[in-house]
């Protein structure tokens, strides 16, 4: 697997060259440490294959002391700074190839391989299979339930693509210090993987798009390959050496499964920064018919669940009979306008119940807050359907312990539930809080969300569920540290809603700080024009209205399908299957864009929000209007990220009169109910710069802080996650 000069090659060599290099996985091991954070066990030894500065090892081992965490570079240079920069009691560092076993098999908990698998097919010849080997090796080091991650770059898939890149921002050499990236790409299309007996790719000039840019036809792969590394031009000899990408998602995600990995979640990355200062603006990307398409992922992240035999690792759909009544779908039709709204409604309540714990003292973080969750829970339904992002959940999530709710008392209910799922008697049961209470998605499913915090003595466990799914597993309940939990949220790499709103919850009341966030960075200051701010008492005292009647008339916007999945093992055979009943829209797709509005004024930040009529809040709460945050299914057509954000800043002019400017990813994407629907939501934060008077309906304005303090009189599941990450991202009410 490994040629000759294997570690010499991938040697840094000089100082400078060694800082540059550092200065760049430094970068990125905050987004691998959040992202990695919902799939951690908080006890057991983990190795951080190719640790590159260590810094990411030290991160994991500060964030996780019960962790014994290894660091391992081929590069023995990197492993003596590393160790002589980092040290923690439950730190180490080793020299080892992670293209062969380092560990024995068995004895790992969990695997981290960042940007490191690249380096193993680049420097072995361009041998893809090298990879493949890599991981095969390091799965036999795994326990059962141990996890692999693997972070890296995405070959973006087959096919030909026009490439615009400028030839004014530099000059016709080819010296990668001054020339234009027109003249880099045709310098990279010779020299590309330049250890190979045949570098470089066929690239062909076509006639130029316009003054000052020139268009290529290339591979899909090649044209990824160039616009990932078209800025690092100081270490260029290095760079044209590696070959970034060399699987597409699905090779990567049949790789897992025929290893006999649980898929629990695998998505293209994008860092909000390079997409800013490198991508957008600097080249342009169509198919051959000349379709704009989006730029190629930054990054991608895939993790497996090492499962036991007898266990699966993925689902898929087969037909099913008709639904027969564990949903049921009402009509709703609106006094005033005549509309018709659809509603889908389930049979029973539901509590989730959030058992938690603090760890006093410097060893335990400062007073770091834990919560027992369960993961790797089957949910099939949650990857039915595509996501605007690509992002797949491959049907096992991280979500709370949740019961139905029967004749007894909540209190009663929750203590009776806990033993026999997570073994907490009530002995160990310090104290109880209500939670929070809300709608997961108002303008479509009748559902009210409770839940219940659980103080209890600090217990770290891994204890398997009973058999509560239908399937072959149900998962197991394990101990999530809060702060580490919010991180991997602003992501992508939480997507169940409840776990992080319940979170948020639980950290405000406690009045302990949620960490810093890591999601795109949003800066809102220059004023807005027409915009001023509302007594946030005002918006909380207005009167309740009734705006429904029922009605059988329906309004063809949702449909109840019921379909049969089969969970399937490594090897494709059937180990068991269940017909599950789920809400589909008929005629958008299943992906959501819920927005922030904000705007400064005063010296605050203000949130937007609007007052509408849903005939959930009616049939819960007797009153139909409620506050609530823009939220906009997307069209089907609407299949890109940047085609989204165009649609929801056309709709927040049209609906509202209001004159936008930058636009952010507000966290990664979510789920709001995965039991029910495959509806996945995006949340967008765009800037306020003016209202045109008179025009749009109207907002109120309220300040971001105020409205966080009654965040328990806001049912909007849409509203309570935009502002929570709004006030996050801003630091306001944040360390409280």
């Amino acid at each position: 697997m490994k040629t000759d000069g294997y570690e010499e090659a991938q040697a840094r060599g000089a100082a400078d060259a060694y800082a540059r290099y550092l200065a760049g996985m430094d970068a990125s091991m905050r987004q691998k440490v959040a992202l990695t954070a919902a799939h951690l066990l908080c006890e057991g030894r983990v190795a951080d294959m190719g640790m590159g500065s260590g810094q990411g090892s030290h991160a994991l081992a500060a964030l996780y002391p019960r962790l014994d965490v290894v660091g391992v570079d081929i590069d023995p240079t990197m492993v003596a700074l590393a160790g002589d920069r980092y040290r923690l009691a439950n730190l180490s560092f080793v020299a080892g190839d992670i293209a062969r076993p380092v560990f024995p098999d068995g004895s790992l908990d969990g695997i981290f391989d960042s940007s490191v698998l690249h380096h193993v097919t680049s420097y072995g010849g361009y041998r893809h299979a090298n990879a493949a080997e890599a991981l095969r090796a390091q799965v036999a080091e795994l326990k059962p339930h141990g996890v692999l991650i693997v972070r890296d770059f995405l070959d973006p898939g087959p096919g030909t693509v026009l490439l615009d890149v400028p030839a004014d921002d530099g000059d016709a050499s080819d010296d990668p210090a001054r020339c234009s990236t027109a003249s880099l790409l045709e310098r990279f299309a010779r020299e590309f993987r330049s250890l190979h007996a045949q570098p470089g790719f066929d690239l062909e000039a076509r006639e130029a798009p316009g003054p000052g840019w020139r268009r290529y036809r290339l591979s899909h792969k090649h044209a990824a390959e160039f616009v990932l590394r078209k800025d690092y031009r100081q270490d260029w000899v290095s760079e044209v050496k590696e070959e970034y990408t060399y699987f597409s998602q699905p090779q990567f995600e049949e790789l897992f499964a025929s290893f006999g990995l649980r898929v629990l979640f695998s998505s293209p990355l994008n860092n909000p920064w390079i997409v800013r200062h490198r991508f957008r603006g600097r080249f342009r990307l169509h198919a051959e018919d000349g379709r704009p398409i989006e730029w190629p992922a930054t990054n991608y992240i895939i993790v497996g669940e090492k499962v036991a035999a007898g266990e699966g690792v993925g689902f898929r759909a087969a037909a099913a009979r008709e639904p027969r009544g564990f949903l049921r779908l009402e009509h709703h039709r609106h006094r005033a306008t005549g509309r018709v709204f659809d509603l889908a409604a389930r049979a029973h309540t539901t509590i989730d119940i959030i058992p938690f714990f603090q760890l006093g003292g410097a060893l335990e973080l400062g007073g770091a807050v834990y919560v027992l969750a369960r993961t790797s829970y089957p949910r099939p339904i949650a990857c039915a359907a595509p996501a605007l992002d690509g992002s797949r959940t491959g049907g096992y999530l991280a979500e709370p312990l949740s019961v139905v709710q029967g004749d007894r008392p909540i209190g009663q209910t929750v203590e009776e539930t806990l033993p026999p799922t997570t073994g907490i008697t009530p002995d160990k049961i310090r104290r109880m809080l209500a939670g929070t209470t809300y709608y997961p998605s108002p303008g479509g499913i009748m559902e009210e969300v409770r839940s219940m915090f659980v103080e209890v003595d600090p217990l770290f466990t891994t204890t398997p569920l009973g058999a509560v799914s239908g399937f072959s597993t149900s998962g197991r309940v394990r101990a999530i540290e809060t702060c580490q939990l919010l991180r991997a949220a602003q992501v992508g790499g939480i997507p169940d809603a409840r776990l992080e709103l319940n979170v948020y919850d639980l950290l405000l009341r406690l009045r302990r700080p949620l960490g810093p966030w890591i999601g795109e960075a949003i800066r809102v200051d220059a004023p807005a024009e027409g915009i001023a701010p509302a007594p946030v008492n005002e918006a909380f005292a207005r009167a309740g209205r009734r705006a429904f009647d029922r009605t059988a008339e329906p309004a063809g916007f949702l449909a109840l399908e019921r379909t049969r999945y089969q969970e399937v093992d490594g090897g494709g055979r059937v180990l068991g299957e269940r017909e599950l009943e789920h809400v589909a829209p008929v005629p958008f797709g299943t992906n959501t864009v819920a927005v922030a509005l904000l705007a400064a004024s005063g010296g605050e930040v203000l949130i937007g929000v609007d007052e509408e009529d849903f005939p959930a809040a009616q049939g819960f709460g007797g009153n139909s209007n409620l506050l609530v945050t823009p939220a906009w299914r997307l069209p089907r057509e609407i299949a890109t990220a940047t085609a989204a954000r165009a649609w929801i800043e056309a709709r927040a002019r049209d609906t509202y009169g209001l004159v936008t400017g930058e636009a952010w990813d507000l966290g990664g994407p979510y789920r709001p109910s995965p039991g029910l629907t495959a509806e996945v939501v995006f949340p967008l934060a765009l800037e306020v710069r003016a209202r045109t008077t008179g025009s749009g309906s109207a907002l109120r304005w309220l300040p971001i802080a105020g409205l966080v303090e009654r965040r328990a009189e806001l049912p909007d599941g849409h509203l309570r996650i935009v502002l929570l990450r709004a006030a996050h991202a801003l630091g306001i009410a944040v360390d409280r």
